[in-house]
């Protein structure tokens, strides 16, 4: 095989999740190539059982097949620690990493672990490994009270979405004494993809998309269930991105990004000082505020002068900025903040 060819079908493998249905018209794109050309590639992926294909009445949908899989059930007790978890059974099942990748998994699996086992009150942890040609996904579920309604109740908020928009911030914990809030959030950060179903809601997000955390309506009945999945030939570090989210050179955790919109539901409109106020729940614990009003059509009046006055005012050592925000909520901030 010639080097050509075989950056071609790396590209397929790298991207195919990402455009199932149009990895064909990437691949020729890239690389000048005819689509005949990347049709034999594809064929070629799929006669040594890398890649599988999918026929629909108008095209062919591409997915990375499953080479791998393994499963094992945990009760939890006294004896069960993460650390061993991770150590007889997970880090052996991982394909040949570079260190990076290596602590990045290591560092995801036992702070979802330990959450399972100190937070669920759940009695017993599933564990799957999933591995393709270029990626491992791992899945922990336990069948406890569920993380989000637990948070709920902790925090005495409204509903489940409310705690997804906390979870969203960093530095939430139901346990301050025993930890500080930050597995959840760096985990989440690490991973190409990481998300969370419970209950009826699912949280989730992808590297390199601005902070799209996602909810809609889920169907886990009870307990909670974590899905991370990392690149093989991963590049970034946990030391990267513990830096992201530092606001000086000691990298500790003192800058957020918040999803605005996860303070709205789908067809509400953010005006209200209760909003606002929700949504700057608990960030006067960072220095530094970046909110994402990423998919914010609007804001009112009263909702940009809670933030960017009143709480500004009353808080003047937490640096507060918008990001993503349009002309219109751009200038009702820009109104607040003369």
């Amino acid at each position: 095989m010639t080097k050509r060819s075989q950056k071609v079908r790396n590209f397929i493998l790298q991207n195919v999740d990402k455009y199932p249905r149009d990895i064909a018209e990437k691949a020729s794109s890239y690389y000048s190539i005819s689509r005949q050309s990347v049709n034999r590639h594809l064929n070629q992926l799929m006669d040594k059982q890398v890649l599988d294909a999918e026929w629909t009445i108008k095209n062919r949908s591409y997915q990375l097949r499953i080479l791998e899989s393994w499963n094992k059930h945990y009760q939890i007790n006294e004896q069960l620690a993460e650390d061993v978890a991770w150590r007889e059974d997970i880090e052996s099942l991982l394909p040949a990493v570079p260190d990076n990748v290596l602590s990045m998994w290591h560092y995801g699996v036992t702070e979802i672990f330990n959450n399972a086992i100190d937070h669920s009150g759940g009695s017993e942890i599933r564990a799957q490994i999933k591995k393709t040609a270029t990626s491992v996904e791992c899945i922990v579920t336990d069948d406890g009270v569920g993380i989000f309604d637990k948070i709920k109740n902790e925090y005495k908020l409204l509903d489940e979405r409310h705690a997804v928009l906390e979870l969203s911030k960093g530095k939430l914990t139901t346990d301050p004494q025993k930890h500080p809030g930050q597995g959840i959030f760096f985990t989440s950060r690490m991973f190409d993809e990481f998300t969370i179903l419970s209950g009826e809601t699912f949280f989730g997000h992808k590297h390199g998309e601005p902070e799209d955390w996602i909810v809609e309506s889920g169907s886990l009945q009870s307990g909670t269930m974590v899905s991370m999945k990392l690149k093989n030939d991963e590049s970034r570090t946990m030391n990267e991105v513990f830096k992201q989210y530092s606001n000086g050179g000691d990298h500790a955790f003192s800058k957020t990004v918040v999803p605005v919109r996860l303070a709205q539901y789908e067809h509400e409109s953010l005006i209200s000082r209760s909003q606002a106020k929700r949504l700057m729940k608990r960030v006067d614990e960072f220095d530094k505020v970046i909110l994402d009003f990423d998919r914010v059509r609007s804001v009112g009046q009263a909702f940009a002068d809670e933030i960017f006055r009143v709480f500004c005012t009353e808080h003047p050592k937490v640096e507060v900025t918008a990001i993503n925000e349009n002309e219109a909520v751009r200038q009702m901030i820009s109104r607040a903040q003369s």
